[in-house]
């Protein structure tokens, strides 16, 4: 593995303590960047940048991911002067806005399309239904070609159980070269939110032919569990890997702490340099909700040089967890309790932290979608199962909050 990509599990019983890191019980931070500092009035250099995967290009080592309130022309310009040559969107983020807006940006500027990586999504019910969305985002983006695309939350829930073999199919394979064939697509491949994701980046793996997967991650995998090694599975095929969600659990951190301010990094800086010390991945894609964030994301971006000490990634594991995780990255516990009695926990998690952090009112139409038997957490001794939770999730506080805000 690349040096400082991972932390074992002995290593994390060294918390924090060994680096004095203090968290006070009252010290809850914005979301990264909230403190409104402004970007440079004049655009800066591109961020620096990775290889996606074996056949991807280089991209930049941070998305801007398209579900900010703020979604304009003028905020793709905003996020081009900080450096990102990123973007990341959807058919069905903001109603289609994500893309509507970063169409009208590759209008006003049709000489940057080259410059930039575009990565967009859509849910296709079957493998035939591809080439007909890419040509519907192609339209929405106002480009002649997509750079990535991505079936979008691949699961078992919305593609059924067929949907495990899809990586690995004849017909998605003939699909994909059909399509980049025709010069509309570069790359394809799929994100995925699924409880099960590790079978489908085994899948992916034993295909060989998916080109990038966009996943829900943590940057504290431990040696050899079950994400570890499906991660490790696509990296030595060749599947470009990036990763989302990275900051949810940071959203409530202490903005600074001493021990990150001696290194210069703020603890969102130090969050996305955790991240970024597992060298099998290529790219954050990260949700930005004002200039601050775009600055201070692309700020930490530009000083990331080498892994951060196993230290320091250990302290930024324990501030997240001693500040009121949102979301678990799927722990066995986790796993076997959702899998036994059919709550989703990790969909009820996602909507929370998106109503709570983000304000997206979707939130609750996506959680009153959820069966009853997926919302039913009654059955299960939630304050047991978070002793049993590698990362301490309060699954019993996290239901009620669900059920206030959407029941």
């Amino acid at each position: 593995m690349k040096q400082g990509s991972k932390i074992s599990r002995r290593a994390m019983l060294g918390t924090a303590a060994s680096l004095s890191v203090a968290v006070p019980a009252a010290a809850v931070a914005e979301p990264s960047g909230s403190s409104g500092k402004k970007p440079a009035a004049s655009a800066l250099a591109p961020l620096q940048t990775r290889k996606l995967g074996r056949n991807g290009p280089s991209i930049s080592i941070l998305s801007m991911g398209g579900q900010a309130e703020l979604l304009s022309p003028d905020y793709y310009d905003k996020a081009w002067d900080v450096g990102i040559r990123y973007f990341d969107v959807a058919d069905c983020y903001r109603g289609g806005q994500s893309e509507r807006e970063l169409g009208k940006w590759n209008l006003k500027y049709p000489e940057r399309r080259k410059e930039v990586f575009i990565c967009t999504k859509d849910h296709p019910k079957t493998l035939s239904d591809i080439p007909r969305m890419i040509d519907a985002r192609l339209e929405a983006l106002r480009t002649d070609h997509i750079d990535l695309f991505l079936i979008h939350g691949l699961g078992a829930k919305e593609y059924g159980e067929e949907s495990y073999d899809w990586p690995k199919s004849a017909e998605f394979k003939r699909i994909s070269e059909r399509m980049k064939k025709t010069g509309k697509v570069n790359l394809l491949g799929f994100s995925c939110h699924d409880l099960q994701s590790d079978r489908y980046l085994h899948a992916a793996a034993e295909g060989g032919f998916v080109d990038a997967v966009l996943m829900h991650s943590f940057p504290f995998h431990e040696d050899g569990d079950g994400p570890d090694r499906a991660i490790d599975a696509c990296h030595k095929t060749g599947i470009g890997l990036m990763g989302m969600k990275v900051m949810r659990n940071a959203a409530r951190i202490p903005k600074r702490v001493p021990e990150f301010d001696k290194i210069g990094l703020t603890t969102h800086q130090a969050a996305l340099h955790a991240f970024w010390s597992d060298e099998r991945f290529s790219s954050a894609c990260v949700w930005m909700a004002n200039e601050g964030q775009l600055a201070e994301n692309a700020e930490g971006a530009r000083k990331y040089e080498t892994p951060l000490l196993a230290g320091h990634r250990r302290a930024i594991r324990d501030l997240m967890l001693a500040n009121g995780p949102a979301l678990c990255p799927g722990c066995p516990s986790c796993r076997e309790v959702a899998e036994r009695y059919g709550t989703d926990l990790k969909s009820i998690s996602r909507y929370v932290a998106y109503y709570e952090q983000d304000g997206t009112l979707a939130a609750r139409t996506h959680y009153r979608a959820l069966s009853m038997l997926e919302r039913d957490a009654s059955r299960i001794d939630l304050h047991a199962l978070r002793q049993r939770c590698d990362f301490h999730v309060d699954y019993a506080d996290i239901v009620q909050r669900a059920e206030r805000y959407f029941a």
